[in-house]
């Protein structure tokens, strides 16, 4: 999808497609043509999760699923109250590797990740991140005991970093993963309240709401590390504009990093950033929550920033994403290459594919338990999942399903709207194509329901969305299975030109007035002023008017807003920008 966050952008809009769900700015343009968008779009085999449970006892909160990479295959649970256990290949209890104190376990607080040392086989260190009884973040050093490989040695703790987190007790993220250029990456949540107003995670001097990235290779005294080169502030900073990112993870053939951002009250995101991608890599909260502006005070354009690669909405009960991992072992072939993440609270697990044309590919599936805090890894790559309120560990498999080939996806601007057209090769178990459109590319509406037709030869569909609109017009379909599940087609995008946009004009309101002129004829009885999230922020009556009308929106931030003209039958939809 295309979100054009300021007027320069809009100014620029051309006819264009893309079969993204959600990626970076800049937009990348496939196709320029006048009034007609065409796509082709080919949804794989989706593979279906199952959970198979493999410790369902002795657990306390677990936290996170670590491998130590030393060839013993062993898996370390660290738990939210500090003890960590130590298992083996085939999850067997073999004893408590190390209880970390003192720390504060209360709320978001406790012992919230471990990671260890690429050379761990040979050097012993291992890496813990935790909340302070101070409330605050730090990051502390042990090492292995030298007489038994599965207890550590307490004595040997060094503290690296205390972090600060002043005030309130959430948002304290966060995971410590190795890259492979051997830093050692640490996220860490904006400070927590609501809004981040202190904007820490924009702050280039405050280590909260950022991408930490520390050499710890080259020191063997206090603090025990030193800034990488190629950190953009010469401090511990590598990536900021972060609300939460609890969970997240290296693709460990690529080294892509996979972000999960907890957002504020409306959107949760997937965040991603490919291995080549340099440093200071801005995902701009508090700017942004998803793709959608939040408070842009200060802010530089929307250019400057990095976006979801995707996003769900915050609506009960989902309400808190969970990072995930890209599936590389070799006991699901069906899994190769997709990420896979969740959601704490509403047991939906998104899985993410490319599409081989820079978007993504993404379906949905609601899997008990609920509570997933953390995906991990074994060192062949076989993906687990950690619940967090189930106090168990589920190994990740899979199965798959043919329910859709989608061939093509089109849009054709017409006299009176636009006429969507979309054929299937294969259709298999599923239920119905809801069709959703979009002013901006970011926020998109429900319009309508077609039933699938369930052919396993495919089918031909096609729908008349009647609007008068001047401007680019998205859409998407939503292609519901039997199960429950649903997956996206491609976004197009249609360009419109209809005699009724000159009612409201001009669309650049520099006076903070809202003008319409009817010249005469008034098809319509209500004009509604909208954000660009679909909520309605003024609603007049204008029925009768057939001169001009004038209404103040002085009061309204700089930005864009959509305008809506109702009557028997009809509507019109125009964009407009603020200064």
């Amino acid at each position: 999808m295309i979100t054009y966050r300021c007027f320069s952008h809009l100014l620029k809009l051309t006819i264009m497609i893309h079969l993204d769900f959600n990626f970076y700015r800049p937009f990348r343009t496939v196709l320029l043509l006048s009034f007609f968008v065409g796509a082709v779009s080919k949804t794989d085999a989706q593979p279906v999760l199952s959970l198979t449970p493999v410790i369902s006892t002795g657990l306390n909160q677990p936290m996170q699923f670590v491998n130590a990479g030393d060839g013993s295959n062993r898996i370390f649970i660290p738990q939210k109250g500090g003890t960590i256990r130590v298992y083996d290949a085939t999850f067997n209890y073999l004893s408590d590797f190390l209880t970390v104190a003192p720390i504060d376990a209360n709320g978001e607080r406790g012992l919230l990740s471990m990671a260890f040392h690429p050379n761990y086989s040979t050097n012993g260190l291992f890496y813990v991140y935790y909340t302070t009884t101070a409330g605050d973040l730090e990051l502390a050093r042990y090492q292995v005991s030298s007489g038994n490989t599965n207890v550590a040695d307490p004595a040997s703790k060094v503290v690296l970093i205390t972090i600060p987190h002043p005030t309130n007790t959430n948002h304290n993220g966060g995971e410590l993963h190795f890259g492979s250029d051997g830093y050692l990456y640490l996220s860490t949540g904006d400070g927590g309240g609501g809004g981040d107003v202190p904007n820490n995670a924009q702050s280039t001097t405050v280590l909260l709401g950022k991408m930490l990235r520390f050499n710890v290779n080259t020191s063997a005294t206090a603090p025990y590390y030193t800034i990488p080169p190629g950190n953009p502030y010469s401090n511990e900073i590598y990536d900021l504009g972060l609300r939460n990112p609890y969970r997240w993870s290296f693709d460990r053939l690529t080294g892509d990093m996979w972000i999960g951002d907890v957002g504020q009250d409306s959107w949760e995101e997937f965040n991603f950033r490919a291995s080549a991608a340099t440093a200071n890599v801005n995902y701009g909260w508090r700017c942004y929550e998803g793709n959608a502006t939040y408070n842009t005070t200060g802010c530089a354009p929307a250019s400057s920033y990095v976006f979801p690669a995707y996003t769900y909405a915050s609506q009960n009960p989902s309400a808190s994403v969970t990072g995930g991992v890209v599936y590389r072992g070799t006991a699901w072939p069906l899994l190769q290459g997709w990420y896979i993440g969740a959601d704490f609270y509403s047991g939906i697990f998104y899985k993410i594919l490319p599409d081989g044309l820079g978007g993504w590919n993404v379906s949905t599936q609601t899997i008990a338990p609920t509570g997933i805090v953390d995906f991990g890894e074994t060192e062949n790559g076989e993906a687990y999942a950690v619940s967090l309120t189930g106090n168990s560990v589920f190994n990740i498999g899979s199965s798959t399903v043919l329910p859709l080939s989608l061939i093509s996806f089109t849009a054709t601007a017409e006299r009176n709207g636009t006429e969507l057209n979309w054929k299937t090769a294969r259709e298999e178990n599923l239920i119905q194509f809801d069709i959703e459109y979009s002013m901006d590319g970011n926020a998109f509406r429900y319009l309508n329901t077609v039933m699938a037709k369930n052919s396993v030869t495919g089918s031909k569909y096609s729908f008349n969305h009647n609007i008068a609109y001047s401007g680019s017009i998205f859409y998407r379909l939503k292609m519901k299975d039997k199960d429950g599940s649903f997956s996206y087609s491609g976004t197009v995008q249609v360009k419109m030109d209809n005699a009724a946009a000159g009612i409201i004009t001009p669309n650049f309101i520099t006076d903070g007035m809202l003008h319409l002129d009817f010249k005469g004829v008034n098809n319509y009885h209500t004009l509604e002023l909208l954000s660009m999230d679909g909520k309605v922020i003024m609603k007049e009556s204008i029925a009768g008017a057939t001169n001009n009308i004038d209404f103040d929106i002085s009061n309204l931030s700089a930005g864009l807003y959509l305008t809506r003209l109702s009557g028997a039958g009809s509507s019109h939809v125009q964009k407009i920008f603020v200064q």
